[in-house]
This record gives C-alpha cells, structure tokens and sequence, in this order.
C-alpha cells in the first residue's frame, strides 16, 4: 500500500510540474517564431582511415541577426560557437568559434526569413557518437541561441560506403567547378524543378552499381522509387542527382538511398528527412489534414468542410492559405500574427495539457487556444476531501475558470462550460 501511495504522489507531483509553465506562456506571437538557425551536420570521407570528416553547416536568417543601422545601410554582428564532445558530454573533443558580419542596404531584408547568413566548418573525428552543441549570440543584444544534438559520424573507409545527402538549393559551374549552395533547413517546398540532390560513394575498386532512391511520407507510404545504374572508380565518386517527378505536398518525408553491388553482393545506404511547408505557415502546422481539424475553434464547420472538400492536395492547401489569409492583421508583411498565434498556442496545448487525448482536444487546450495564457494559475493538487483541480484567473473578461482532474490522470474538465462570446479566439 506505501508502495501505491508513493506512485500516486509521484504520478500527481509529475503532472503538477508538466503543467506548472503555464504561467511562463507568452502573449501574441511568442509560441511560433521558427528556429533561429538551421543546422545541417554531414558525414563526408577524410581519405585516411578510421577518420571522417564532419561538416557542420549553419544557415543563419537575417531575422535572428540582430541589426544596427549604420551610415550607409545596417550591419549585424554575430558569433558562431560549434562544441564537440564524447557522447557523455564529459569531454570537449574539439570546438570552433567564429565571427560574422552581414550589411544590407534596407530595413526590410533585416527582419527577412528568407535571406540568410551561411557558415560551414570542419571537423575531423574517429567514428564514434558524440554530442553537438551549437550557438549563435549577437553582439548588439548579447543573446545565446543554443542548440544540442546526438549525431553518430560513420566510419567511410570500408570497401563501399557513401556519404550523408545533401540537398541542394543552388548549383552553378565555375570554371569547369560545380559550386554548391545547400539547403540546410531541409524545406523543398521552394524546389520548383524537383528535389536535386548531392552524395559521394567510397570503393576501394571500380564497381558497376545499382542505386535506388525511395522516398516515403510521414505515413510510411512509399510515393517515390527511381533506379539508376552508375560506373564508379575506385575511391570517391561525386553523385549529383535530381528527384525530378517528385510533388511533395505540406508534411515531413525520408528520403532512402541505397547503392548496391549485386556481382559481389555489397551495398551501402543513407537516409535524410526533409519536408515541405509553404512561405507562411507556422513551423508546427506539418501534417495539412490535422491542422484542418484543429481549426474548430475559430473556424465554422461549413469554412473546414469546404476546404476538405477540395479534390487535390494542392487546392486544399491553396484553400487552407485562403482561410488563414482573410485573419492576416498585417497583409502587407511576410508574417501572419494571428495564423502564428493560433497554431502557436495549439503546439504549447499539445505539448502541455495532453492525457489520453491530444492537448487540443482537451478543455484546457480549448481554453488556451480561445483565450490565451490565463492571467493567474492556481493549483490544488493535494487538498484534503477534493479531486486536484485548478483555477485559470483572466482578469480582462472577469471570469475565474475551473478544472477538475477527475480520473487522477491530468484529464482536467472546465466545471462550467464557455458559452457565447468567450467561444470566440482571443488574439
């Protein structure tokens, strides 16, 4: 029975803490700014054995660049601090730190999400898992933005490999050279001549290979495959391919490619997420029919069927924008407040009010998305005689709203339900 008791205790105080950031949620906007940088990690061949090459790529948007204006035009000074350690974090294997300068002549390309500052460094490290911590702090606001990451570097020297994918953004000819600009982020939507990529297989001889590309959405469907056949030499060989048949709707997918020796019965593969989301949408918004459900609470049930009712992808996607567009509060500028609040504030409800049911679904998701962070959180968890329960304050409307956790398991019901004008979402 003590035994019980303690879980219980336990199992309560762990939904008391999951729930306690409520009062740290911000006000408009604030739940759905984007990554501040975008990172992209790629194993590549160092030519030396049990030794591989790291490049870490760090794409920058001029809107996490913090920018002072100038004479002439406005200048964003930042630094970049890439931290290698064993995979226990109890030793600094290698770390690099470097300075950026980025000047633009308009107010405009400062606060742009599409413009951008890119970095690439080096490291070479023995095959291994290691832990990754990257930041940028701006010198104007002295501001970190740390990001960690468990990577495994691959040993390349065996007889066949092949190197992590790179997607590409831009490829142009230099003097006899391709001259490549990656798409760190990973986005494609963007990609209007297919989805072209770059990769390098390792042989210790000439080989005649057999490669095959399949992609798969966030599903496990299989809604690409391609074969081609290719010459290699024996040690590296550069692979520029473009998916080119390829419409990859809102949402992630995995892109697998395996070479394979069938003469001598070898293969080697890699694979690489990605995902396409159009200018606009909020970083959360990844799986289109979802997001379409979770419109209920500022959507009539007429508005989501219409849009549901479109025949192909692209039209409901196009629909799904549309919507979204007639709430934009400032048309004339990239972002949409009130499509980033709205999704904003759906995210913060599932990562923080879900039970058995995702949080969007629950009264406390319903709240939160109509109304925002309350004004005051009181909780009573272990009152004596009393079921745990909590009490959102908004002080704006007036109104005290109570939750009750019924089941003991963080499914907490609104004891008097929202009626007229407190349905109706608060920006």
């Amino acid at each position: 029975m003590k035994v019980f008791t303690l879980f219980v205790f336990i199992l309560l105080l762990s939904f008391s803490f999951a729930n306690a950031q409520i009062e740290n949620a911000g006000k408009l906007g604030s739940y759905n700014n984007g990554p501040k940088f975008y990172e992209d990690m790629l194993d590549f061949s160092s030519g030396k054995k049990n030794v591989t090459r790291l490049d870490v790529f760090i794409q920058v948007p001029y809107s996490s660049i913090q920018f002072v204006r100038g004479e002439r035009d406005f200048v964003g000074n930042y630094s970049l601090t890439v931290s290698i350690f064993d995979s226990n974090k109890d030793k600094l294997i290698s770390e690099k730190t470097w300075n950026k300068k980025v000047e633009v002549k308009t107010y405009n390309e400062t606060i742009s999400r599409d413009m951008y500052s890119l970095s690439v460094k080096s490291f070479y490290l023995q095959p291994n898992e290691y832990f990754v911590r990257s930041s940028i702090s701006n010198e104007e606001s002295s501001s970190e933005t740390p990001r960690e990451d468990k990577i495994i570097v691959r040993d390349l020297s065996s007889g066949i490999a092949v190197s992590d994918i790179m997607f590409i953004a831009k490829r142009t000819e230099e003097a006899g050279k391709s001259k490549i600009v990656p798409n760190v982020s990973g986005n494609v939507a963007t990609q209007k001549d297919g989805l072209p990529l770059f990769f390098e297989i390792y042989s210790d001889t000439a080989r005649k290979l057999e490669i095959e590309y399949t992609v798969f959405d966030n599903d496990k469907n299989k809604i690409y495959s391609e074969t081609e056949n290719k010459d290699v030499n024996s040690g590296q060989t550069q692979i520029f391919h473009n998916i080119k048949d390829s419409s990859f709707s809102l949402g992630y997918y995995k892109l697998f490619v395996k070479i394979k020796d069938t003469i001598n019965n070898l293969t080697a593969s890699i694979e690489k997420q990605f995902f396409s989301r159009w200018k606009g949408i909020p970083t959360s918004v990844t799986d289109l029919e979802k997001a379409i459900d979770q419109m209920i609470y500022i959507a009539s049930t007429h508005e989501i069927n219409q849009i549901k009712d479109a025949k192909t992808k692209e039209e409901k996607l196009k629909r799904y924008i549309a919507f979204w567009k007639k709430y934009d509060p400032t048309p004339e500028t990239q972002e949409n407040e009130v499509f980033d609040e709205y999704y904003g504030r759906v995210a913060y409800a599932n990562a923080h009010f879900s039970s058995y049911i995702p949080g969007w679904k629950s009264d406390r998701g319903m709240v939160f998305i109509l109304l925002g962070p309350p004004d005051d959180v009181d909780r009573h968890p272990f009152d004596i005689n009393s079921k745990p329960y909590v009490v959102w304050e908004y002080y704006n409307l007036n109104r005290s709203l109570v939750f009750v956790d019924y089941t003991g398991f963080g499914d907490y019901r609104l004891t008097t339900p929202l009626t007229g004008d407190l349905y109706k979402f608060r920006r």
